[in-house]
């Protein structure tokens, strides 16, 4: 049996955390599209877990066409295997670029530190070798 309930735009929005503007964007690039009864917007279920694949989506870094991409490569009716495939390649591309970015930083880091401690390092000399006012 069909899932009759509805969403309205202020439900989705309060749930995902995310503005109403986002979701009408949305609505305005046709990745979700609410049943109109005036000014109203009612969105379905599928509607609500689109949004939840997308807003998935961008939290691992993906650009709002390649969510839309994956999630228009499900199908239900077969096992799901090609976007289950395209997507695990993704996410491992994804992980090993950002484990190189974390170890350039980590890197920037280090030297970042080291030139700090240096300059401390000058600046402790220098003040070590001014003539003491006490003398």
């Amino acid at each position: 049996m069909p899932d009759k309930r509805t969403y309205t735009i202020s439900d989705l929005a309060k749930e995902f955390g995310i503005t109403t503007r986002t979701i009408r964007f949305y609505e305005e690039k046709g990745l979700v599209t609410p049943r109109r009864e005036g000014q109203k917007r009612l969105f379905t279920p599928a509607d609500r877990v689109r949004i939840k694949l997308i807003l998935r989506g961008k939290r691992i870094g993906m650009t709002l066409q390649e969510c839309v991409d994956f999630i228009d490569m499900y199908d239900p009716e077969h096992n799901n295997e090609e976007q289950l495939h395209s997507l695990i390649n993704d996410v491992k591309q994804r992980r090993e670029r950002l484990l190189q970015q974390k170890k350039d930083i980590d890197d920037m880091l280090a030297g970042l530190e080291e030139v700090q401690g240096l300059c401390e390092a000058s600046l402790a000399r220098n003040y070590e070798s001014l003539p003491n006012e006490q003398d």
